[in-house]
């Protein structure tokens, strides 16, 4: 309860500290006054409205969360592959890292060319965005589980599937919701960028560069947050979500629930 505490005493603290730092930036127009004040920022909030944010905010929201699944997903299966057939290990493992070392910028106008729609170049970009995190933190959840629980199921006649099912996997959901945490606001960077290069009709990215030429500098940095909590909330709903599974999977609330029994 008291590290608990501490931690969010922390981090109250910090946040204020930075509240204070950022004011302070505003009121003294440091850097050409590009910082404007918080209370600046939370009037550009109220002088668009919810509408105009709604209007932009949901389809970066619908484009990021379809990357995060098929990146995640085509992640996971690349993951699975190797464990079953370790000969491609390499190769996964170079795709992985060429998708994580190659900028975004300069992989969006092949993928501009090669796709007609706007919304899948978005969509391939914050896909992009989340394969190296997800595989490798798969990867190395199937690899480890202890070798006792292996060999059980190889001594009752399992095979590298029997395995994969019974142990690996298991065994690697805690990894798996780690990588997807760092995965979900990547997704949305991803998909924000992609928005800045193809500039769609609605979204986050056209919204900041009308904002930008506009020279509405407030109005820029509310987009800013608001793409910035975007990426918390995920953040923060795969965090929960991992919290009860991790229990599950390492078997805490089993062994909780009889030691009260106890």
């Amino acid at each position: 309860m008291r590290s608990a505490g501490s931690r969010w005493g922390a981090g109250v603290a910090g946040l204020i500290a930075v509240i204070a730092v950022w004011t302070i930036a505003g009121v003294a127009r440091w850097f050409s006054g590009t910082i404007p004040t918080p209370l600046a920022v939370i009037d550009a909030l109220g002088e668009q409205g919810s509408q105009f944010y709604s209007t932009n905010v949901t389809p970066t929201v619908e484009l990021a969360l379809r990357g995060f699944l098929w990146g995640n997903l085509l992640a996971i299966v690349v993951a699975l592959l190797v464990v079953v057939i370790p000969l491609i290990e390499g190769l996964a493992t170079q795709l992985a890292i060429i998708s994580y070392c190659t900028p975004l910028i300069a992989v969006a106008p092949i993928i501009q060319v090669a796709f007609a729609e706007v919304q899948t170049m978005i969509v391939f970009l914050a896909a992009i965005s989340v394969f190296f995190t997800t595989m490798i933190g798969t990867l190395t959840g199937l690899r480890s589980p202890p070798q006792a629980g292996l060999d059980l199921v190889r001594v009752h006649g399992g095979g590298v599937f029997a395995q994969l099912v019974r142990v690996r996997i298991v065994a690697a959901l805690p990894n798996i919701l780690g990588a997807l945490k760092i995965a979900a606001p990547a997704a949305v960077l991803g998909a924000v960028l992609g928005e800045f290069l193809s500039m769609p009709e609605q979204g986050i990215g056209p919204a900041m560069i009308l904002a930008q030429q506009s020279a509405a500098i407030p109005q820029v940095w509310a987009i800013a947050l608001i793409a910035g909590a975007v990426a918390g909330i995920g953040y923060a709903i795969v965090a929960v979500v991992s919290i009860f599974v991790t229990r599950w999977a390492t078997g805490e609330s089993v062994r909780s629930g009889s030691g009260v029994g106890r």
